[in-house]
């Protein structure tokens, strides 16, 4: 019974669709968010680094703690509300019509929070905390959906403990940086198509869709990270801001990974491949990116103030390649990812209405890492253009609250995932629906 070669390549696949789940996971491009600041929101994160009074800028430029007024905190918290639905269809390595449905709203609604601290040193030092969560995303399909071999479940968070401080060298000139431990979580799935993997080898019994088994992969670490920044003022009226993340490593150690094999297939396997296709650990490296920030804020006069952000984030040497490594008798598995840098640019604007209300609004232009050549059932991205509305509410000097909203238009991305060893032949080709809202609410206090 010849079935080595075509039980490396189920590997391949089983593992492969692991490892980009293990690499990839928003509202900023693919599963990067941008979620840190209900004032933020309110003007599509314009100002990020530059603008006074929102003490998220702890975690996007430490050295903004200039523009915060003596000891604050503050919580913010954003719903997140994604729609992704498929409509196409798929192919049976023979060329007969894929069986299931559309897989039904992949999509998710989720909360995205985040705290700051932050509280002056002397006159010209600062110190901050921020909680926040830079990277998440997840996509859900149906049991059975005709793209099931790609993938059924995606979930990725990335949580961020920081701690900040920054320094005054004048008035106009201040530095900072930042260190964050990242809490990282994995968890993904899909289907096997044995059936096809042994009808292939002749096995009698077997056809594509017979002996569907199932692939569900966990993983968690902690790493380090840090920001580094300056704000830059000419003139009491004019801040620019410029900062630097960095790319975090983290080193999955201790990863399970589970193998549901249906019994009609299990005993051939462990003939032909033993050793195999058993729940492992396992270990792989997955990096998120490092990400550069240019902000600039102006006031105009005492109502109107202007900003603008642009983000450039190193996606291409992040997702360049991920190798997973069991611990048992399965081969590892290389993954060749697609990614490629991209640029995220804003413009919002404030208008103090009165003196407790301020009324915001932002445009932005994000650019998604994936292309039609390079994009998988799991995180069906596209690029979008954001429309953002904020309301501030100041009732009294040490109490201020805030809500934004942002509506996303996006293309419908198409999907074309090709036959191969990743999914034992079984194609699939089609369009996304995608649709995404971000609603968010804060409170700061000043004490």
């Amino acid at each position: 019974m010849q079935t080595a070669s075509t039980f490396a390549r189920i590997t391949m696949l089983a593992v492969g669709i692991a490892g980009v789940l293990a690499a990839t996971d928003a509202n900023a491009a693919a599963f990067q968010l941008a979620e840190k600041s209900a004032k933020g929101l309110g003007r599509a994160f314009a100002g990020s680094g530059s603008a006074e009074g929102d003490a998220s800028i702890i975690a996007a430029n430490p050295a903004g703690m200039r523009q915060l007024d003596g000891r604050v905190i503050q919580g913010d918290l954003s719903a997140i509300s994604f729609k992704a639905e498929f409509e196409g269809a798929g192919r049976k390595p023979t060329g007969a019509a894929q069986t299931g449905g559309d897989g039904g709203d992949a999509g998710m609604i989720a909360p995205v929070p985040a705290g700051y601290f932050h509280m002056p040193i002397g006159e010209k030092a600062h110190f901050g905390v921020s909680l926040t969560a830079p990277f998440g995303f997840k996509t859900d399909y149906d049991d059975g959906w005709v793209g099931r071999y790609s993938g059924l479940k995606t979930d990725l968070k990335a949580i961020d403990l920081g701690f900040a401080m920054s320094y005054d060298v004048n008035p106009y000139v201040s530095f900072g940086a930042s260190v964050f431990v990242e809490h990282l979580t994995i968890e993904l799935s899909n289907n096997i198509d044995f059936g096809t993997a042994l009808a292939q080898s002749r096995v009698p019994g077997f056809a594509p869709g017979s002996a569907d088994g199932k692939l569900t992969v966990e993983g968690d670490n902690n790493a380090v990270g840090w920001t580094v920044g300056g704000l830059f003022s000419p003139d009491e009226n004019t801040h620019i801001g410029i900062s630097y993340r960095s790319k975090v490593e983290h080193k999955i150690t201790g990863g399970d990974a589970t193998f549901d094999v249906p019994s009609n297939a299990a005993a051939v396997l462990a003939v032909a491949q033993p050793g195999r296709f058993v729940t492992t650990s396992g270990k792989a490296t997955v990096t998120l990116p490092a990400s550069a920030t240019l902000s600039v804020t102006h006031n105009i006069n005492d109502r109107w103030t202007v900003m603008g952000d642009v983000t450039r984030t190193a996606w291409s040497t992040a997702f360049d390649q991920v190798v997973i490594d069991y611990a048992s008798a399965q081969p590892d598995s290389v993954l060749e990812f697609g990614y490629r840098d991209t640029t995220f640019v804003s413009l919002g604007t404030d208008f103090k209405l009165s003196d407790t209300v301020t009324l915001r609004g932002g445009v932005a232009l994000d650019q998604t890492p994936t292309t039609d050549a390079h994009r998988d059932v799991r995180v069906p991205d596209t690029s979008r253009k954001w429309l953002s509305i904020g309301l501030g509410w100041t009732p009294s000097d040490n109490v201020e609250y805030n809500f934004g909203y942002t509506h996303l238009l996006t293309s419908d991305p198409n999907l074309f995932v090709q036959p191969g060893t990743n999914n034992q032949g079984n194609s699939l080709t089609g369009k996304y629906k995608v649709r995404g809202d971000v609603l968010a609410a804060s409170m700061q206090y000043k004490f």
